[in-house]
């Protein structure tokens, strides 16, 4: 038998980060299949810092270090190794190649109002169409844009803008990189030249200078440097370029088998949408407030962002900082028994971006649209989840009248399908099943594009046949049709 082909993946979410180990596993007689191995997990989120939130961007660093260290003294010898992250944010080096202070967090609150003065400035329909993206606060665009207002001399200062995993990644490395699929994460990428918008960076007054050229997700680049080698007493391994951006590692571990199929990857955020070979940037995807990000294999992701389940994380925060100390499952089983169809919020209105407390700001939506109240940890989580399976609906609903084209049902990837009853409600909400799995997905897409950077599979459609035949599918039917048509019209009044 061949001897096992492995590669190192760090997954780092807004909440937490993963080191794992990818092992293309012989199978006698058949098929290699993928073994996924978790060596290190880390917590992570904002730091607040006078009147802004950061990244401790040096701590996340010291984690993935560690995690390089952990997979060598397991035994493992990676042949390659990779960073995925969430989008937009990014740090700022000086000329000799010091970082520019701490990068700053997407839920901070220096892009406020921002989106309309630029509009204005821009004309929307043209930065759709120079862009492709869904206009959100965090995008880097509007990071940027304030700092120029602010005068911000870190600003002033920087020769080079590297997005989060490119960051972490020249840390480690020495290489100073820009990965496609995040480059259109910023607002500033245009998917029709597919380069960079200077004319809009000169009219906002962002310099254009700090913008590297995007490399392609499967691009080798370089190494682990000697000094990192010698600090964690490892042999140099590849860095591989994969899809950065986490939700596009994600949709690469869709284990589909269609050319048309929809998409969920569901954690802090949901992103929901349908995979693309060019951007769709027709006036009625700007109406209906899609995005178009780049993604593996030459591919666009026609994308909506959904609040997803950041919602019930901050809930859970705050029970917890009362006392009231449940695990999600817990939470799970009291809405099961909380009332159907109480309550119904619309995820996405802003006011849930960063409340100071997540549960008054539900429950003054609940009181501003005339329903019941939740009170309770059941009937607030009831209320949560069955406004994500309602919004979903809404989105699969948008998505396949923007490709004139339907879909058979909804594939859900992520930590969040360890939520059952968010996946049952979406069968039901949608009325088509929904395809649960693989868990794990953003750093299995992160392993598919090492392992086809250093030729263990041919491509994308191998690396999805490979997801299909060594990780688990739910399906989830869809049930009580005539109940969630009748929530869905009553949702259908707050959006």
């Amino acid at each position: 038998m061949k001897k096992t082909a492995s590669v190192l993946a760090f997954d780092l979410g807004a909440s937490s980060g993963r080191a794992l180990i990818g092992e293309l596993v012989p199978v006698e007689g058949g098929k290699p299949v993928l073994k996924i191995s978790e060596i290190h997990r880390f917590s992570n989120g904002p730091v607040p810092i006078g009147n802004h939130l950061h990244w401790d961007i040096l701590l996340l660093l010291t984690e993935v270090k560690e995690g390089i260290r952990k997979a060598f003294q397991a035994g493992f010898q990676p042949e390659s190794f990779s960073i995925d992250t969430w989008g937009v944010d990014f740090g700022l080096l000086d000329r000799n190649g010091e970082l520019l202070g701490n990068p700053y967090h997407y839920r901070d609150l220096q892009t406020e109002g921002l989106i309309d003065e630029v509009n204005i400035l821009v004309g929307k329909e043209k930065l759709f169409l120079q862009s492709g993206l869904q206009f959100m606060p965090f995008n880097t665009l509007y990071q940027l844009y304030a700092m120029k207002k602010a005068n911000s001399p870190k600003l002033e200062q920087a020769e080079t803008l590297l997005l989060t995993p490119d960051l972490l990644m020249y840390f480690l490395t020495g290489e100073k990189i820009c990965e496609f699929t995040m480059a259109t994460t910023t607002q500033l990428f245009d998917p029709t030249t597919r380069d960079w918008n200077k004319e809009l960076m000169e009219k906002l007054g962002i310099p254009s200078h700090i913008f590297l050229k995007p490399v392609l997700p499967g691009t080798h680049f370089g190494y682990l440097t000697g000094a990192v080698c010698d600090e964690l007493d490892v042999p140099a391994i590849k860095a591989v370029a994969v899809g950065s951006h986490d939700t596009e590692s994600a949709i690469a571990a869709v284990p589909t088998r269609s050319k048309t199929f929809a998409y969920l990857a569901c954690g802090t955020w949901s992103l929901l949408g349908t995979e693309l070979q060019e951007a769709s940037l027709k006036p009625e995807t700007l109406a209906s407030n899609f995005s178009n990000e780049g993604g593996v294999g030459d591919t666009y992701q026609m994308l909506k962002n959904i609040m997803g389940l950041w919602l019930l994380q901050e809930c859970k925060r705050e029970w917890d900082a009362q006392g009231n100390h449940h695990s999600f499952a817990k939470l799970v089983e009291l809405a099961k028994g909380a009332a159907a169809f109480r309550s119904i919020i619309d995820p996405d209105d802003l006011r849930f971006m960063n409340p100071k407390n997540m549960i008054e700001a539900i429950q003054v939506f609940c009181r501003g649209t005339n329903q019941p109240i939740p009170q309770t940890e059941g009937e607030m989580v009831r209320c949560i989840l069955e406004s994500l399976a309602l919004r979903y609906r809404a989105s699969v609903e948008q998505a396949e009248l923007l490709i004139e084209a339907a879909f058979e049902g909804l594939h859900m990837v992520g930590g969040g399908i360890q939520n059952e009853l968010l996946c049952q409600f979406t069968a039901n909400a949608i009325g088509r099943p929904v395809w649960a799995g693989p868990i794990e997905a953003s750093a299995i897409g992160n392993m598919l594009v090492q392992f086809t950077a250093i030729n263990h599979l041919a491509d994308m459609e191998e690396a999805r046949e490979l997801v299909r035949r060594s990780f688990p599918v739910l399906t989830y039917l869809p049930e009580e049709w005539d109940v969630w048509e009748e929530a869905y019209q009553r949702f259908m009044k707050f959006v």
